[in-house]
């Protein structure tokens, strides 16, 4: 999947499959770059966007990583959206505690997604599905 963005600001990314979690790290990887993010910057990015990514898949039953440059001010930074209409979180504190998960993952994936950006926030509706947003800012 080749995609150019420099002129983009915005764009969706379809998550159905692994291919489709290692295009969504490709596609945060040249964001990242574009926004002339420090290596370790980039690291935690995409990170976070693929322990986000794979649960979206895994738990979600797939969905959609929305993406977006961001401006605050004199800061650019880059926000990421998932969403899945999956069966949704009934805990969101449980889910956000390090060592939980409801499969068979080391229960860091959105804990752990959480420390490596600047904002983080959970919505999710049981029977509705969950979106999570992260922002990380240079």
């Amino acid at each position: 999947m080749e995609t150019t963005l420099s002129n983009d600001t915005q764009g969706s990314v379809p998550l159905r499959s692994e291919a489709d979690i290692v295009a969504s790290r490709q596609v945060v990887r040249k964001l990242c770059v574009q926004l002339k993010f420090s290596l370790v910057d980039q690291t935690k990015m995409i990170t976070a966007a693929s322990e986000l990514s794979r649960n979206t898949v895994v738990y979600g039953g797939g969905g959609d990583m929305e993406w977006e440059l961001v401006v605050d001010g004199i800061k650019q930074g880059l926000c990421l959206r998932f969403k899945d209409q999956g069966p949704g979180i009934p805990d969101l504190d449980l889910a956000l505690k390090d060592g939980w998960t409801s499969g068979k993952g080391m229960g860091l994936g959105l804990s752990g997604s959480k420390r490596l950006v600047h904002d983080f926030d959970l919505e999710s509706t049981v029977g509705v599905g969950t979106c999570v947003s992260v922002t990380r800012w240079k």
